[in-house]
């Protein structure tokens, strides 16, 4: 059976390997364990961004068409798809 999780190496700032190990200490964990933590916000961070600009785009095309409300798209959509 092989490994379950990949090895990687980082060169960080000095001064980011200390908050690193410092954050580890406080929060009485690894050093992995500290990066899958951040590295699942960042990933949850990209995705909500990414979620505001289809938001965004969304509505600033329902003006543009004057698309009233989620039933009147639907509509469209509809037709569209017909």
């Amino acid at each position: 059976m092989g490994r379950k999780s990949k090895v990687l190496s980082l060169s960080v700032p000095p001064e980011i390997a200390r908050d690193l190990d410092n954050m580890a200490k406080t929060e009485d964990k690894s050093r992995s364990e500290i990066f899958k933590d951040m590295f699942k916000t960042y990933k949850e961070s990209v995705a909500e961004r990414e979620w505001r600009e289809l938001f965004s785009f969304g509505k600033e095309t329902a003006k543009r068409f004057e698309i009233k409300d989620e039933k009147e798209l639907f509509m469209i959509l509809d037709e569209e798809g017909s």
